[in-house]
């Protein structure tokens, strides 16, 4: 049986493998693609919706635990389809 995770933007339960894993490091926020990055992490679908809710419900610093704003533009980046994956995925 898979784990099952929720999305931090819509906040539907979904499969570990359908859902990208966040973390933050020096207050930007980074994708971990293998999930294996240390440090708390926020999952959310590999959606423009999903990440606009997040943003809206500020939802990346609670989930984060962090007290900062924190830096989108990497994970914006990839979801509309600029920049490369990250963490030595394929």
């Amino acid at each position: 049986m898979e784990p099952v995770r929720t999305c931090v933007g819509c906040r539907m339960r979904a499969p570990r493998s359908a859902l990208l894993r966040v973390v933050s490091q020096n207050g930007i926020l980074i994708i971990d693609e293998r999930a294996v990055l240390p440090g708390r992490g926020a999952w959310m679908h590999p959606t423009q919706e999903c990440m606009a809710s997040a943003l809206r419900r500020r939802a990346f610093g609670r989930a984060l635990r962090v007290s900062t704003p924190v830096d989108t533009q990497t994970i914006e980046k990839r979801l509309n389809g600029y920049g490369n994956k990250v963490n030595g995925s394929k």
